[in-house]
């Protein structure tokens, strides 16, 4: 029986567990399947590569790039990318520069509402300086008793509107597209479910992805309802498109649900999984 996930986080962006400790675990859970996504960064594909030969799981390169679309941030998971590719590697740098601005800004916000020092203490709490993203702030809020857990810092300081929300442009979403083509990759909208935006706007979005080469959405995610299971679902049977699977798994005690763990995708969405016949796996 196959068990395929095809979004997940490690140190190398803001997972809590190294890229050999994300394949066990799914190894562990039975995933035969395994793509490691990290936020705009490939530096762990190679080790979670060599651990996955180790345990009998097949393995995905993957990457998950950041978009500015309107007044939304998205994101798109790029799957069976080459990460040598040249277009693919100078995007995620760029990208990658813009997040320590960021972040630099976010500790000079919390500042002004009385929690000093988070700049270097989410750096503390980030293995790769150049991935430091808003759950390093939040472990270190944490830490200092600001909050109980991640959930609730995020509700107090780091969501829109909030003392520590930085709005910030990212990559366009032609642009994002472009370098995962490029990369012989296959794009895929992620947790579409967790934008904040109404059935006409999500149709715009959806088309407009298409429209630059965008080939799946993910249907099943740890954070999509039933409701959005379907929905996501009728969204990709009318277009066509291929459907994909990830547990969006960050780590323990952050997370929905541990890679391996998710339902199984709906009646009549094509596997995007199913592209790997097709193409050759990097």
């Amino acid at each position: 029986m196959e068990n395929i996930d095809l979004h997940n986080h490690s140190r190398v962006s803001d997972g809590l567990l190294s890229p050999t400790e994300l394949v066990r675990l799914a190894a562990f859970n039975g995933v035969t399947t395994l793509s490691l996504t990290d936020h705009d960064d490939i530096q762990g594909l190679a080790e979670a590569k060599e651990a996955a030969n180790e345990a009998g799981v097949h393995f995905i390169n993957g990457v998950e790039v950041s978009v500015t679309w309107g007044n939304h941030t998205i994101h798109v998971v790029g799957l069976n990318i080459d990460p040598q590719q040249s277009d693919l590697v100078a995007g995620l740098r760029q990208i990658r520069e813009g997040r320590l601005a960021r972040a630099k800004i976010i500790g000079e916000e919390l500042a002004k509402v009385g929690i000093h020092g988070a700049f270097e203490g989410a750096l503390r709490f980030a293995e790769n300086p150049n991935i430091i993203a808003r759950p390093h702030f939040a472990r270190f809020i944490v830490e200092q008793g600001y909050a109980k857990n991640v959930s609730q810092v995020f509700k107090r300081y780091l969501i829109k509107g909030k003392p520590g929300f930085v709005k910030h442009r990212w990559a366009d979403l032609a642009d994002a597209l472009s370098w995962i083509r490029a990369a012989n990759g296959i794009p895929v909208l992620a947790h579409p479910g967790r934008y904040e935006m109404g059935k006409a706007q999500m149709d715009v979005l959806i088309d407009e992805f298409v429209g630059h080469g965008g080939l799946a959405v993910e249907v099943v995610t740890s954070n999509h309802t039933k409701e959005q299971v379907e929905i996501f679902a009728n969204h990709v049977r009318k277009r066509n498109l291929m459907a994909s699977r990830g547990s969006d798994f960050h780590g323990p005690g952050e997370s929905f649900c541990e890679p391996g763990k998710l339902p199984e995708l709906p009646y009549g969405c094509k596997p995007v999984w199913q592209m790997w016949s097709s193409q050759s796996t990097h």
